[in-house]
């Protein structure tokens, strides 16, 4: 009798599976090789940097102007 065993999905669930970006340079020599990791790490980081845009622009907004203050003592002026 013929064992069971479940099919597996098409589309691969694992993130380290998928990709790879190598890259070369003139003389056929490797340069740098891209993950998958490297790719949503990327993204990660694209997010959490729009989101500090986002609070930093809301806190500038709201936030008083600073005030200028007048200077308590007047300098000397030395002319030669």
């Amino acid at each position: 009798m013929k064992k069971f065993e479940p099919q597996q999905s098409q589309l691969p669930l694992n993130t380290d599976d998928g990709w790879l970006v190598q890259v070369y340079g003139r003389d056929r020599r490797l340069l740098c090789v891209l993950d998958p990791s490297h790719g949503w790490l990327f993204l990660l980081g694209l997010g959490v940097g729009v989101l500090l845009t986002v609070i930093w622009v809301n806190v500038a907004r709201y936030s008083p102007p600073a005030e200028l203050t007048e200077p308590q003592e007047v300098p000397e002026l030395r002319i030669d």
